[in-house]
Order: structure tokens, then sequence, then C-alpha cells
């Protein structure tokens, strides 16, 4: 018996809306719930992941453990090479480090690590 229906995902962020833009394009989820320090994004099929604002926001840094990541999303993509062009449109950047072969790491617009995985 499960407790709970949908798992929802909450990124700090300083900026709740524009996190959650940059995410909605990515995944193409509409976004549902925006106030000024809460914002979240939904699939048709139920997932969610939410932003929230922190005052004082650090970003992780990766691959460091100095500011540790704690999570970070994968991505399933068609094609690397034009999935890593979208997200850098849409203000993603390139981490320096890239440690693999089948995915590539990127930081989101607040910071975080996220992986676009070869499907």
């Amino acid at each position: 018996m499960a407790i709970a229906r949908f798992p929802v995902v909450v990124l700090d962020c300083p900026d709740p809306r524009a996190l959650a833009e940059f995410y909605s394009a990515l995944l193409g989820w509409g976004i549902e719930k925006s106030e000024d320090d809460w914002c979240t994004i939904r699939a048709d099929y139920g997932d969610s992941i939410a932003f929230q604002q922190v005052a004082g926001y650090v970003a992780p840094q990766w691959p460091g453990q100095e500011r540790p990541q704690q999570m970070h999303i994968d991505v399933d993509v068609d094609d690397l090479d034009d999935a890593e062009a979208a997200v850098l449109g849409l203000g993603a950047v390139k981490h320096e480090h890239q440690p693999g072969t089948s995915f590539r790491v990127f930081l989101d617009p607040a910071g975080h690590p996220f992986c676009l995985c070869q499907a």
C-alpha cells in the first residue's frame, strides 16, 4: 500500500520561476504553480518538480565535495549532440569535467548538476 501518489523533487534556488521555466522547456512539462518563493512544473502523467527560493543560496560544486550536489537529475535523450545544443540554448552550461561518453554533465541556471544520457 502506497502512502503517497507522486513524489515531488524540490530544488533549492535563488529564482524559482526562472529555474521552473528552464526545466519546463527542457522536459516539455507545464508550469502548474508559481509564487514568489515557489514554482512547480508537472508532466501530463503526474510527475513533478518544484523549485523553492532560498535566501543566500549557494550552488553545489561538482565534482568537488566542499559544497556537495546532494542530488542530480538524469534526462534520457535520443541524440546527445542535439540535446546539448538545446540545453545550452536554454541557459545551461556544460561542465568542464565530463567523466563518461554515454552522458554529458551540465549545470542548470542555478548551478545544479544534471546529465543528458544517451537513451
